[in-house]
């Protein structure tokens, strides 16, 4: 057991620690994908992102038959172009990654919504206007699905069973999520009251049980005011309980206690508790010779440290220790 005099912040105050000072773990990990089928010069508007306030990363993995190129561009850039497709070779494209093959492409976004382009790098007599847009394939076309899995999705008027490619080039999309891995709902830990009481002061000892710790390093704090000097201790419940027959046995509980406090009168400390500590009580008495007034109260506060949610993860280290 160890004892921290400080102040505690008791009423509001949440502990967003996980168990045993695990932290979440992330990772990139597999998302959607698509397949896609290019001509010479085409373009093909693969996933749009939003980023948060701060920006995001985008994470793919690119497999191209023949050279692409791969970048970024506004959605609202992409969204006017499509309108008028002069354009789209001269819009500001970001994080330009050329002659992909085979390759892990990732971009700093900034934070508005960001488009995916892929651009096949084949000349084609057509290049000076707009050459087309690639095709998603059908992964529920049986001969496209050699190709490679994707989106259910076909570009209207352009899927693959209506257009005849001049020179395809088949690229395969895999785009990646950030997420948890482990860890991933630590639990959650609030100060909760285990009892309050504003008493008559008397000489003899008030004992306060019902302390069980859940799980190792609990912690317990107590507040204590009174107007003489008092003494204050969390004691295993069975040694505190012999107390009421035997009160002179406290001094020699206290000797071997170390969570206690002695010649306090407005005071707040904590004390640290494992499972295996067991049941424990809060006593407190006023120290020996001290003149005990009449009608005067003493005030005592007891809070724990409990688990509020997520809890499985605890309880289950806590049953294993």
């Amino acid at each position: 057991m160890k004892t921290n005099s400080v102040v505690v912040a008791f009423l509001g105050l949440l502990l967003a620690t996980a168990a045993a000072g695990q932290e979440k773990l992330f990772q990139w990990q597999p998302a959607n994908d698509e397949s896609v089928r290019m001509d010479p010069s085409n373009y093909h508007a693969g996933r749009v992102y939003h980023p948060g306030p701060g920006g995001g990363i985008i994470h793919i993995d690119v497999d191209a038959g023949l050279p692409v190129t791969v970048s970024m561009v506004r959605e609202a850039e992409w969204n006017q172009a499509m309108q008028r497709p002069d354009l789209v070779p001269g819009l500001n494209y970001m994080c330009g990654q050329e002659h992909v093959v085979k390759a892990t492409y990732t971009c700093q976004l900034p934070p508005e919504p960001m488009v995916l382009i892929v651009h096949d790098e084949r000349f084609s007599s057509e290049r000076t206007v707009f050459a087309g847009l690639g095709a998603v394939l059908d992964p529920d076309n049986k001969i496209e699905r050699a190709v490679g899995a994707g989106l259910s999705s076909v570009l209207a008027g352009q899927g693959p069973s209506t257009r005849h490619f001049v020179a395809p080039n088949d690229i395969h999309i895999q785009y990646y999520r950030w997420t948890c891995i482990a860890n991933c709902n630590p639990p959650q830990f609030q100060w909760i009251e285990q009892f309050r009481e504003k008493y008559d002061l008397t000489n003899f000892a008030k004992v306060y049980g019902g302390l069980q710790p859940e799980r190792d390093g609990e912690k317990v704090s107590v507040k204590i005011k009174s107007p003489v000097p008092m003494a204050v201790a969390i004691l295993p419940a069975q040694v505190a309980n012999q107390l009421h027959s035997s009160p002179d046995a406290l001094e020699a509980a206290l000797e071997r206690n170390s969570c206690q406090q002695r010649g306090v009168q407005s005071l707040t400390f904590e004390c640290t508790f494992n499972v295996a500590d067991g049941p424990q009580s809060v006593v407190v008495v006023p120290e020996a010779g001290q003149q005990v007034p009449h009608h005067k109260k003493a005030e005592i506060e007891v809070f724990a440290v409990k688990c509020v949610s997520n809890c499985t993860v605890t309880n289950t280290v806590a049953a294993n220790n």
